[in-house]
């Protein structure tokens, strides 16, 4: 039996699926928007539904977009021979919030993790192979996060590019180990960018 009335607590329970939300924040957000006003309430679930029905990977870097290719691949003042290659899109808005970094983007979307199943073939690996083989890239640089299985996707990635003749690096150690790139400050990022190394295998 529930505590509350049963559209609350379907509501909690749906909050709860949301990560980093536990159930007294689930409860707290729940009473939150049943009090709010309904149009409020109404603008909040049209957002969901039209970000739902109209986001999508971008078919040259994997971002998330409304528009294909994304507004930073349809960018010529980018410089499309660098390419920074991060585990999620969230990492692609970090970064762009740093304002440091005038290259392209690929979107791995995740970073292997046998623990909890995600392998080499799980990630977009093998589109990034194929813009390297079509495109006349320079410098690949790999910023996955500074975790066990960031630094095993990193490894596991240079090792498949160096032998294609392309520079590969590494962001610095200007992050703490374990940090997030969507939590880090820009000057922070900054450093980490600035300091990137070749990476040897």
């Amino acid at each position: 039996m529930h505590r509350y009335a049963e559209p609350i607590a379907r509501l909690v329970e749906e909050l709860v699926k949301l990560p980093g939300i536990g159930p007294k924040s689930a409860q707290r957000l729940a009473f939150y928007l049943v009090n709010t006003n309904m149009k409020d309430a109404k603008s909040l679930a049209e957002a969901i539904v039209r970000a739902k029905e109209n986001i999508k990977r971008c078919s040259v870097c994997g971002n998330l977009t409304d528009i294909d290719p994304c507004f930073i691949c349809s960018d010529e003042k980018r410089k499309n021979e660098i390419i920074c290659v991060v585990e999620e899109a969230r990492d692609v808005a970090a970064i762009e919030k740093a304002r440091s970094f005038d290259g392209v983007y690929h979107v791995l979307h995740g970073a292997i993790s046998p623990m909890e199943g995600v392998g080499p073939e799980d990630l977009c690996i093998a589109e990034l192979l194929e813009r390297i083989k079509k495109e006349h890239i320079e410098e690949i640089i790999l910023a996955t996060n500074p975790s066990i299985e960031g630094d095993a996707t990193a490894m596991y990635m240079a090792r498949l590019i160096k032998p294609l003749g392309v520079k590969v690096t590494r962001i610095a150690r200007g992050m703490p180990v374990g940090a997030y790139l969507e939590y880090t400050d820009g000057i922070t990022l900054n450093k980490a960018l600035e300091g990137r190394r070749e990476i040897d295998i």
